[in-house]
């Protein structure tokens, strides 16, 4: 896989698909391969730019500390290095956060968003989630044991731990093949999931935008309509809604709770 040197540090990516381009940047603990049940559907119209934030997959992992505004700048700095002027982009969860940065930022780099599982502020019950992951990463050997006993549960439903368990099995599996994130990467980027505010950034979002959640997540506890900002200007212009909802289609047996798998906006 290529890497290209961005902000001083080597950034992995793939690069699957022909078409525009789309960038799509990963989750906490996450590296690009997170994208894997969407891609069958996202390379059919895109060239997907799939990469691996600092701090996690194969991509430089500098001391901390991390935050969603300055992984904000170092994705934005990532088209021009490969030659892209803009491309469409989505986030999903951390990625999310981060390009909401991005797009108020930078709109000359972005021609669409999608955020997926993205929050705008970090409240007091996210903040007691995440802080969970922090103790566990203090006490268990690995992060991946972290991202299976911590993150899973906020991942998956009972059902899918219950029926399901030989997919459940396969998901462990496929988590702890990825490259092994070191601790203290992982805890600066609890720290940047902890610290981020995007309330101030949110108006200045002004390219079509496209917002899913999981019908089973305790982040649709925010999924009332806003009526400022991204989710006011709303509109059709992003990843084509067919093209998300088959990409949605090809996870939903997983029926998310945090749509890391992301599944279609219901209103």
């Amino acid at each position: 896989m290529p890497t290209i040197e961005v902000d001083g540090l080597a950034i992995n990516y793939d690069v699957p698909g022909e078409g525009e381009p789309l960038l799509l940047i990963p989750y906490t603990s996450a590296d690009h391969a997170c994208y894997a049940f969407q891609l069958p559907a996202y390379t059919e119209h895109f060239s997907c730019n799939a990469i691996d934030l600092p701090g996690s997959g194969e991509s430089d992992k500098p001391a901390g500390p991390y935050s969603t505004e300055r992984y904000a700048e170092q994705v934005a700095a990532f088209p021009g290095a490969i030659g892209v002027e803009r491309a469409h982009v989505a986030g999903t969860s951390l990625g999310g956060a981060v390009v909401m940065h991005l797009a108020a930022r930078h709109p000359r780099r972005v021609r669409s968003l999608s955020l997926h599982s993205a929050w705008h502020v970090s409240d007091s019950y996210l903040k007691a989630v995440v802080e969970q992951w922090r103790t566990l990463a203090s006490a268990l050997p690995t992060v991946a044991d972290v991202v299976v006993a911590g993150i899973f549960p906020w991942c998956f439903t009972p059902e899918l731990y219950v029926e399901r368990p030989e997919l459940f099995e396969t998901l462990v599996g496929f988590g702890r093949s990825r490259p092994a994130q070191p601790v203290h990467a992982f805890v600066a980027q609890i720290d940047a999931d902890v610290a981020h505010d995007a309330t101030g950034a949110l108006g200045e979002i002004d390219v079509p935008t496209l917002i899913t959640f999981a019908r089973a997540t305790s982040s649709a506890r925010r999924a009332s309509p806003s009526r400022s900002g991204a989710a006011r200007r709303e509109r059709a212009g992003g990843l084509r809604p067919p093209v998300a909802r088959r990409a949605a289609r090809g996870s939903r047996d997983l029926q998310p709770r945090d749509a890391r798998f992301p599944t279609p906006c219901r209103r």
